[in-house]
C-alpha cells in the first residue's frame, strides 16, 4: 500500500476540460446480431435462388441448391481462417497479402459489383413478393387480377434501399438490432412452414426431383450449340452448380463484420459460421425442397419469382388458412429480403473502407457523420449505384440474378487461393485454420482449402461462358472500377506522399469536466488507462483483453498540454502523434472486440489529471505503461501522490498498476 504524505504540486482546478473521442467504429455487437446481419444476406436468397435455378436447370434444381448450401460450410471455414488473420479483412486484404496489389484490386472490384447488386435483387425480389401476394388476396376475393404499374417494383425497391440507408448511416448498432428482429420472426416463419409442408408430405406423398439436370438452351450462354452438357456429365453438373450458386452469398459480409463482433471475437465467430450453417441449410436448403415437392409442375412456373408464396398456397389446410400462411410468408419476406439491402451496405462500406486505409481512395469518403461517427459519403455513394441499378434493370430479378452471380464466384475464388498461397507465404500461427491438411516433414500442404479452390474455380470458368449478361456486365463494371482504383491510387500516393496512408477517422466532442455522462459509460465497473506513445500500447491491449466487457469500461486517457480542438471537430484537427495514438487505440479495441471509451484532457500537469478524471468517473483502477525515463515504483508514487490529493475529501479505495510486456507493478490504495 502506498501512503501519500508529501505535498502534490501544481494541482489542476477541480473541473477539467476533456474532449470524448466519439464513433460508431469503437461499439461492438454480439454474435447474434452479428449472425442476423450476414444471414439476412445469406438466408434472403431462399426467396429466389432455387426458383431462378429452376428456370435454367429444371427441375433437378433444389438437388443443385442443397448441395451449394453443404458447400457453403467449407467456404465458410476458409472465411474463418482469413478473419483471423486479419481484423479488418475480406477479399482485399487477404489477396493483397498473398498474391499482391493489383490482383486484390481486380478481386475488390467483383465484389463491389456482387454488393452492388445485392441489395438491388433484394430489393425487387421483396417488391415482387408483395405485388403477388395482393393480387392472389385479390382473386381470391373475386376482385380479378390487379395491374400494378410497371414502375411500383422499382418504386417499393428504391424505398426499401432508401430506408436502410438511413439506418446504417444512424450506424451498425441501430441496422443490427433491425436485422435481429428480422431474423427473429423469419425463425417463427421457417419452423411454421417446415412443420407444415412435411405434414403435407405425409398426407400426400410426393417422388423426390429428379437427380439429373436439365439444362435450358437460354442457359448456355456462349456454349449454345455444344452438346458438351450431355456427353460429359461432369460439365453438365459443373454448369448446374454455376446456376445454383446464387443460394450461396454473404461469405464476404461476415469478414466485413468480423470487426464489429465483441469478444471473444474468434469464439463470437465460429458461433455465428454454427448459426448461419443451420439456418441456411434449413431454409434455402430443404424448404426450396419441399417446394419443388409440393407446388403442383403445372402451377409452379407461375411462382418462380416468389417460390415459397407458391408452397404457402400449396400446402394442405382450407384457402382462407392458406392465405394467411402466405401473408406471414411474403410479410417475413419482405422483411429478410429488406435486411439483405441492409448487408449490402454493410458489406460494401466495409469492403471500400479497406481500400480507403491504404489511401487508395479520397479520404473524404470516411470522413464520419458529425452525429453518428458513420462513414455516411460511402454510404451515400452506395446507395446511390443501387438505385442507379434498379432504375437501369427496369426491376427484371432475372437480369439482376444473373448479374449477381459474377461477383459472388470470382471473390470466393481469389479468397480461397489467397488464403492457400498464405500458408506457405505467412507462417505466423492463425487464431483457427481451416480443417483437412495433409503434413509432409516440416511442410504442410491445405488439401481441403485446395479442394475448395478447384471446385470454386471450375464453377467459375462453367458460369464465364454460360452466364453470358453476368460476364458481359461483371467484366465491364470490374474493369471500369479497377481502372478508378488505380488512378486514384496514383493520384493520392502523389499528392500525399510521406503521410501514414492509414489515420483513423473519429468524431471529438466537446465537454467541460469529463463526467459518466459524458462520457458514456453505463457499466458497473469503469477502468482508466493512460496512454502516451503510439508504439507502446501493451498495457492498454493487456487490460482490453482481460476485463469483461460486458461488466467493465475501459477509459483510454491522452494528457496533452493545454491544447483544445475546436467543438464538434474530428481527429483531422489533431496533431500527427495524437492521430497515430488513437488510430492505434482503435486497431487494438477491434481486435480484441472491446468497447473503449478514449478521452483527450488538455493539461499541463499530466499525473494529476489521470488522478482526477479516474476520481471523477469512479473508476476502480488505473493503469500505466511503463516509462522510458522512470523506474515503475517511481510511476507509482507520483500518481498515488495525485490520487491523495484528488481524492482528499472523498477517500476511497484505487488500484495502480504498470504493465509493460511480460512485467507488471502492482499496488493498491485506500
Amino acid at each position: 500500500m502506498i501512503r501519500t504524505s508529501v505535498p502534490f504540486e501544481n494541482p489542476l482546478r477541480r473541473t477539467t476540460t476533456a474532449v470524448i473521442i466519439t464513433t460508431a467504429m469503437l461499439s461492438f455487437i454480439s454474435y447474434w446480431r452479428a449472425a442476423s446481419v450476414v444471414l439476412c444476406d445469406m438466408a434472403s436468397s431462399a426467396y429466389y435462388a432455387c426458383g431462378i435455378a429452376e428456370k435454367s436447370i429444371g427441375k433437378a434444381a433444389p438437388w443443385f441448391v442443397i448441395f451449394i448450401m453443404l458447400f457453403s460450410m467449407g467456404v465458410r471455414l476458409v472465411y474463418l481462417e482469413s478473419c483471423g488473420m486479419f481484423v479488418r479483412g475480406g477479399v482485399y486484404r487477404t489477396v493483397k497479402a498473398a498474391i499482391g496489389s493489383p490482383l486484390a484490386k481486380f478481386a475488390v472490384s467483383a465484389l463491389i459489383f456482387d454488393y452492388m447488386l445485392t441489395g438491388p435483387i433484394s430489393a425487387v425480389s421483396a417488391a415482387q413478393y408483395l405485388i403477388h401476394f395482393l393480387n392472389e388476396t385479390a382473386r381470391l376475393s373475386g376482385y380479378g387480377y390487379i395491374q400494378f404499374p410497371e414502375q411500383t417494383t422499382m418504386l417499393i425497391a428504391i424505398a426499401i434501399i432508401a430506408y436502410f440507408w438511413r439506418k446504417n448511416v444512424i450506424g451498425i448498432g441501430e441496422s443490427s438490432t433491425k436485422a435481429l428482429r428480422i431474423m427473429q420472426t423469419t425463425t417463427v416463419m421457417m419452423v411454421v412452414l417446415l412443420i407444415w409442408s412435411v405434414i403435407t408430405l405425409l398426407l400426400h406423398p410426393a417422388p423426390l426431383p429428379p437427380l439429373t439436370p436439365v439444362i435450358h438452351e437460354h442457359a448456355l450462354g456462349w456454349l449454345s450449340g455444344l452438346d458438351w452438357h450431355q456427353t460429359i456429365p461432369a460439365v453438365g453438373i459443373a454448369i448446374a452448380l454455376g446456376h445454383s450458386m446464387l443460394a450461396m452469398s454473404g461469405e464476404e459480409t461476415l469478414a466485413q463484420v468480423y470487426r464489429e463482433i465483441a469478444a471473444p471475437k474468434v469464439r463470437n465467430l465460429k458461433r455465428v459460421a454454427t448459426i448461419m450453417a443451420i439456418y441456411t441449410f434449413t431454409l434455402t436448403g430443404i424448404i426450396s425442397f419441399l417446394a419443388v415437392m409440393i407446388i403442383p409442375d403445372g402451377v409452379r412456373g407461375s411462382y418462380t419469382d416468389n417460390l415459397l408464396s407458391g408452397l404457402a398456397m400449396h400446402v394442405v389446410g382450407p384457402t382462407p388458412v392458406k392465405l394467411a400462411l402466405q401473408a406471414f410468408v411474403v410479410l417475413v419476406g419482405v422483411l429478410i429480403l429488406s435486411g439483405a439491402a441492409n448487408t449490402s451496405f454493410v458489406g460494401a462500406n466495409g469492403t471500400l473502407s479497406r481500400v480507403a486505409e491504404d489511401g487508395i481512395l479520397p479520404q473524404w469518403l470516411r470522413h464520419p457523420h458529425r452525429t453518428y461517427g458513420t462513414t455516411s459519403r460511402m454510404f451515400n455513394v452506395i446507395a446511390m449505384v443501387q438505385i442507379a441499378i434498379v432504375l437501369l434493370s427496369q426491376g427484371d430479378i432475372f437480369l439482376l440474378g444473373e448479374a449477381y452471380a459474377f461477383g459472388v464466384i470470382w471473390s470466393f475464388v481469389f479468397q480461397t487461393v489467397s488464403i492457400m498461397v498464405l500458408r506457405w507465404k505467412d507462417a505466423s500461427t492463425r487464431l483457427y485454420r481451416a480443417p483437412l491438411n495433409v503434413r509432409f516433414g516440416r511442410y504442410e500442404f491445405p488439401l481441403g482449402i485446395a479442394l475448395i479452390s478447384g471446385v470454386l474455380l471450375v464453377i467459375a470458368v462453367a458460369n464465364f461462358f454460360t452466364k453470358t449478361t453476368a460476364t458481359k456486365f461483371g467484366v465491364l463494371f470490374t474493369t471500369v472500377c479497377f481502372l478508378g482504383i488505380t488512378w486514384s491510387e496514383r493520384y493520392h500516393k502523389r499528392r500525399f506522399a510521406g503521410t501514414p496512408p492509414h489515420l483513423e477517422r473519429v468524431n471529438l466532442a466537446f465537454a467541460q469536466s469529463a463526467t459518466r455522462e459524458s462520457c458514456g459509460l453505463i457499466r458497473k465497473h469503469c477502468l482508466l488507462c493512460a496512454v502516451h506513445d503510439p508504439n507502446n500500447l501493451t498495457h492498454f491491449r493487456q487490460t482490453a483483453e482481460r476485463i469483461d466487457p460486458k461488466t467493465t469500461d475501459i477509459i483510454v486517457v491522452s494528457v496533452k498540454g493545454s491544447y483544445v480542438p475546436a467543438e464538434g471537430g474530428n481527429i483531422a484537427e489533431l496533431p500527427l502523434d495524437e492521430q497515430l495514438l488513437i488510430t492505434n487505440v482503435v486497431a487494438i479495441a477491434e481486435k480484441v472486440g472491446v468497447h473503449v471509451n478514449p478521452l483527450i484532457i488538455p493539461a499541463e500537469n499530466a499525473i494529476y489529471a489521470i488522478a482526477k478524471v479516474a476520481f471523477d468517473l469512479g473508476a476502480e483502477e488505473i493503469i500505466l505503461g511503463r516509462s522510458g525515463k522512470t523506474r515503475p515504483e517511481i510511476q507509482l508514487e507520483k500518481v498515488a501522490m495525485a490520487w491523495g490529493y484528488a481524492s482528499a475529501e472523498q477517500p476511497r479505495r484505487m488500484v495502480l498498476r504498470v504493465i509493460w510486456p511480460q512485467h507488471e507493478v502492482k499496488a493498491e490504495l485506500g
